[in-house]
């Protein structure tokens, strides 16, 4: 593991946070060591109000106890620390550095909203919307992984990257969205190119001990649920 560089490295997070897994992921390819600091239910910690006063959310990097917020920013940060460490996150051409973003944002903006309308209890007709923008998101990130992997096992190539970082740790949350609905949003009839990477994705060594459990996810949900009804 490479060791913090003059100073010891600590994430601010939550297990079943896919913005958390996604600077977790990102510190484990580089072979950073760092402290987890679990964030509890309930109210916000002094240290995360403290690290993060503008959105007081997670994930918050601590380096040199210096606070890195959000979790896309961290992942590029981490790339750029430990760049000597291993290969880098980012690709090195300027343009395909631009579509990657691109892409993110798109997950960000338009995949997660819609996950988080099917994960909880809303409105049948949002809910509906929301299905039909995650399906179509799958279709567009299918679309997406054809052009960019250049025929390899990921959108970084050979390896993981920072587009497959962003959209990965979304993968433990459509199984929920499958159990929630009754649907599968990602097969090997609509989008064959995404289950193999999805598989590769989570089977790799950094991910795959970080990985929330389906299960778990599901029961969390259940339970975020049940607390919002009453």
């Amino acid at each position: 593991m490479a060791a913090a560089e003059g100073g010891e490295v600590k994430l601010i997070g939550s297990w079943p946070s896919p913005f958390v897994l996604r600077a977790r992921v990102a510190l484990n390819l580089k072979g950073v060591e760092y402290e987890y600091l679990q964030e509890k239910p309930g109210p916000k910690s002094e240290l995360l109000l403290r690290s993060n006063p503008v959105y007081k959310k997670i994930p918050v990097l601590l380096h040199h106890c210096k606070p890195v917020c959000e979790s896309m920013i961290i992942v590029e940060y981490v790339d750029v620390v430990w760049a000597a460490a291993t290969r880098a996150i980012l690709p090195a051409d300027p343009y395909e550095r631009a579509l990657h973003r691109f892409w993110a944002a798109y997950i960000d903006g338009k995949l997660f909203p819609s996950v988080v309308a099917i994960a909880k209890d809303e409105p049948k007709m949002a809910k509906v919307e929301a299905v039909e923008q995650l399906h179509t998101g799958i279709k567009l990130m299918e679309e997406a992984f054809e052009r960019l992997s250049k025929g390899k096992g990921f959108f970084g190539g050979d390896a993981i990257g920072y587009l497959d970082i962003a959209l990965g740790c979304f993968l433990g949350w459509f199984k929920v969205c499958e159990e929630v609905t009754g649907l599968k949003f990602l097969d090997e009839e609509k989008s064959p190119l995404l289950v193999g990477w999805a598989e590769r994705f989570c089977s790799d060594e950094a991910v795959k001990d970080v990985m929330p459990e389906n299960e778990r996810l599901e029961e969390y949900t259940k339970l975020c649920r049940a607390f919002a009804a009453d």
